[in-house]
């Protein structure tokens, strides 16, 4: 991992000068239940609110145009308007940033995965972590 890039860290939003952590950006896109559906629709290719929508059972235009503008403060999103006059066209794709930061949730999926499969269990995961910190040693 290299230290020196800023993303690691904390990314500037698009209008303020303040450095968001990345720890938070997780927090407030993992903790709703509509953003990693977002996400992954969007990684998917579908990048216009008229295809999220018929895609997301459930989900409201307000609800979508939150979570997308959210993701688009983290610098998570692009949003473009294609024309000048009504009807224009919008679309939202990933960043460089949000490509990275869909790998946190790919890793999410294939832990659950993993864990559903009965590859490991909950519990085999919580020791086998604290093991590799030098928390729990053999007894």
């Amino acid at each position: 991992m290299d230290h020196d890039d800023p993303s690691v860290h904390a990314i500037h939003a698009s209008n303020d000068a303040k450095a968001i952590p990345v720890a938070s950006m997780v927090e407030s896109i993992v903790g709703c239940k509509w953003s990693v559906g977002l996400l992954g629709l969007l990684a998917g290719g579908c990048s216009r609110p008229s295809a999220i929508l018929r895609a997301s059972t459930g989900l409201s235009a307000k609800v979508m145009n939150e979570r997308l503008r959210k993701m688009l403060r983290f610098g998570i999103v692009r949003r473009t308007v294609h024309g000048e006059k009504p009807p224009v066209e919008v679309e939202y794709v990933l960043t460089p940033f949000g490509r990275r930061f869909i790998g946190i949730i790919d890793e999410v999926r294939r832990l659950q995965e993993a864990v559903d499969s009965g590859a490991i269990s909950e519990s085999t995961a919580v020791q086998k972590e604290a093991v590799s910190r030098g928390r729990l040693t053999d007894r």
